[in-house]
């Protein structure tokens, strides 16, 4: 039995995953042709997504990363957002596209938007793999949207409880039992 078994059950496949990501990654690579982009991946849930997005995009990708906590540590949001890592490199001009792994209330995205807008981007995009719109709190535009959830409690592909099961390569939802 894997180490998953008896706490997580799958909501969206690997293999469903992993088509999404292609398909946002073809639309990225149709939107910005001709045109370098630079992909912001929200630690730490965001790294699978951001690493397999970046290989799926047929143009020149750099990569930087930002840490962001509005969790400190449970399930729950604080609503308090604060910069934990900040990126190495002026944002100045250059075309952003933020990748996160899960948009709930929209208030981390939203402080990151406000946040980097405030650099002087050439233009922000926002390319999440989850959406729960039941938690909303501020309408965030999500250019590039993997699958919109119900309000439950997911892990895997970079999302954890706990720091755990970020490593599983689907979405699954923690059982109660």
């Amino acid at each position: 039995m894997a180490f998953y078994e008896r706490d997580v059950d799958v909501m969206i496949s690997a293999d469903a995953v992993q088509a999404k990501v292609r398909e946002l990654a073809a639309q990225i690579t149709k939107d910005y042709a001709g045109k370098d982009v630079t992909l912001i991946g929200v630690m730490k849930g965001s790294v699978f997504f951001l690493v397999d997005l970046a290989k799926a995009v047929d143009l020149p990708v750099t990569i930087e990363l930002m840490g962001v906590s509005s969790y400190h540590g449970g399930t729950e949001t604080t609503g308090e957002v604060r910069i934990t890592h900040d990126v190495s490199k002026p944002l100045h001009g250059r075309h952003l596209i933020l990748v996160e792994d899960i948009v709930d209330t929209g208030l981390t995205m939203q402080f990151l938007l406000e946040n980097l807008g405030a650099r002087h981007p050439a233009s922000i995009k926002v390319a999440a793999l989850l959406e729960k719109p039941a938690r909303a709190k501020v309408k965030i535009p999500i250019d590039y949207k993997g699958f919109v959830i119900e309000d439950k409690f997911v892990v895997g592909y970079g999302l954890d409880y706990g720091e755990k099961y970020r490593n599983l390569p689907f979405i699954g939802v923690m059982n109660a039992g």
